[in-house]
């Protein structure tokens, strides 16, 4: 008996968990990962999809995410049990997950051809290639469900069946033929992506999109490998299902992220591009909006509201304001200003920015002291510019040390200008007074 003691220990013990053994222990919820991850996707594109329905392009993505949520909520264990149950027809739940998968290829590969050629391309080749792809996935689902009515499969299989059946008259030619479609839909697919993945001038989002897509397929292939191996080694009499139960799962549920990222980043990642420009824009007026709004009123804060909208309302009342001030603004101080923000070393678009800023300035203060031009000066008050520049002004504003150097320059070349006048008048009144004394010094006629 003492001898049999170590022997009991060590079986005993808790055996380390193998990867296998930890797929295979958590194979019942195992799907449910890349189910939720591919919901949360779904929820994320579906307002997009609701609001702009009429791009079909954006449908086509909705309806793939909604084909691999679906192979993943009914391939798992619970699922099959539960439509086998619903039907009462055992393994019912195997072709109907086949056509799920098929169709889920199809998509794929008819989105990437119409994504890579664009909708305005419909030429003969590629409508050709989007009927063979239609008639070819079509065909093969209707064959999946009548090799499945003529095949005897009565035992319920919930995780085996392409093992358990692969040597069933009829349930191994369904088996080989889901494999095979999945494999040449993958083949094509992936050439196609990563053929465009080299081509020149791809938008950033779009490159990365279709990386993690090329990398998903690839493993879709190493899916496809593992379970024809598991077929195959049915029919050569050895045990390989393992590759089909233990490896092929985890690498279907990370292909399937990876799918679903990248369709979804190049226009989920476009989005917040542009949203993140709207909130940069906002942010890009707050100085000339500050200004404006020294003067009185104002957005009105809402809850709540879209950036486009509340970009849209401060743009408008930057413009309301810049119009008020139209009567204070002097166009020599904005040609002066230009003048010395060139005289600084400003570049010329630099300089037009700098200039109009200190423009804004000074009518501002003219009009909370109420000093109204009186358009005697050698320019016109235009505010076509400044309605138009107003981002680049308020980008100008920002930079108070510099619009500040500017205004001191322009006022000294003011202050210069105006004293050059004066002693240019003072000149011209005293030769005046000169030519019209038709007497003497002293006031004696000569």
């Amino acid at each position: 008996m003492n001898d049999l003691a170590p022997v009991a220990a060590r079986l005993t013990e808790p055996q380390a968990l193998t990867p296998a053994g930890f797929v295979n222990d958590f194979y019942p919820s195992f799907w449910w990962i890349p189910a939720g991850i591919l919901a949360a996707a779904l929820a994320i594109k579906l307002p997009s999809i609701i609001r702009l329905w009429t791009d079909p392009l954006l449908r086509a993505v909705g309806g793939l995410l909604v084909l691999a949520l679906s192979v993943f909520v009914f391939v798992a264990p619970s699922t099959i049990r539960w439509v086998n149950q619903v039907t009462g027809v055992p393994n019912i739940s195997g072709p109907w997950v086949y056509s799920l998968l098929t169709a889920f290829c199809g998509s794929c590969l008819l989105l990437i051809i119409t994504w890579r050629d664009g909708l305005s391309d419909r030429s003969p080749r590629t409508r050709a290639a989007m009927r063979w792809v239609l008639g070819t996935y079509a065909a093969v689902i209707a064959a999946l469900w009548i090799m499945f009515a003529l095949a005897e499969m009565p035992e319920e299989r919930l995780r085996d069946l392409d093992t358990h059946y692969a040597n069933t008259p009829y349930a191994r030619e369904m088996i080989v033929l889901y494999l095979l479609a999945h494999t040449v839909a993958t083949l094509i697919t992936n050439a196609l992506i990563w053929n465009w993945v080299r081509t020149d001038g791809l938008d950033s989002l779009l490159r990365w999109g279709l990386k993690f897509l090329g990398v998903g397929y690839a493993l879709q292939l190493a899916f496809d490998a593992a379970k024809l191996s598991a077929v195959g080694g049915r029919w050569a009499g050895r045990d390989l299902d393992w590759l089909s139960t233990a490896v092929a799962p985890p690498l279907a549920c990370l292909s399937a992220i990876l799918i679903a990222v990248g369709f979804i980043l190049p226009h989920t990642g476009q989005y917040l591009h542009d949203r993140r420009q709207v909130r940069d824009a906002v942010r890009e007026l707050r100085p000339l909006y500050r200004l404006m709004k020294a003067g009185g009123g104002g957005v009105p804060r809402v809850l709540r509201t879209p950036p486009e909208l509340r970009l849209i309302r401060r743009e408008t009342f930057i413009r309301d304001g810049l119009l008020a001030l139209s009567r204070f603004v002097d166009a020599d101080l904005r040609a002066r200003s230009y003048e010395a923000a060139l005289a600084l070393g400003h570049p010329p678009d630099r300089a037009k920015a700098l200039a109009a800023a200190v423009t804004v300035l000074d009518a501002a203060d003219a009009r909370s002291q109420g000093r109204e031009r009186d358009g005697a000066g050698s320019g016109e008050a235009d505010t076509t510019d400044l309605l138009r520049d107003i981002g680049a002004v308020s980008r100008a504003l920002r930079c108070p040390d510099e619009v500040r150097a500017v205004r001191e320059r322009a006022a000294a070349a003011g202050a210069a200008t105006a004293a050059a006048v004066a002693t240019a008048a003072a000149a011209t009144s005293a030769d005046g007074e000169r030519a019209g004394d038709p007497v003497g010094h002293g006031g004696t006629e000569r």
